[in-house]
């Protein structure tokens, strides 16, 4: 698939999502495409700055771990 292809399927997917959060994230990602600067709302701000503490005070989990988790989860169901 081209790149005019490409656009004119994302644009058509794009048009058929209701989805405020959703669209609001395409519209971040388009964003910080274009500047090449990250822009967080504050909600994202504060979440990261909220796990970040949770890190620091041991409260994580290992990627290995959440792989494991996941892999059961997805047997499970």
């Amino acid at each position: 698939m081209g790149t005019t292809e490409l656009k004119n399927e994302l644009i058509n997917r794009i048009s058929e999502i209701d989805d405020l959060h959703f669209l609001n994230t395409i519209k971040v990602l388009l964003d910080n495409k274009a500047t090449g600067y990250i822009y967080l709302t504050n909600e994202q701000e504060e979440e990261l700055l909220r796990v970040s503490e949770e890190g620091k005070s041991g409260k994580y989990i290992t990627q290995d771990e959440m792989d494991k988790k996941v892999d059961k989860w997805l047997k499970e169901k």
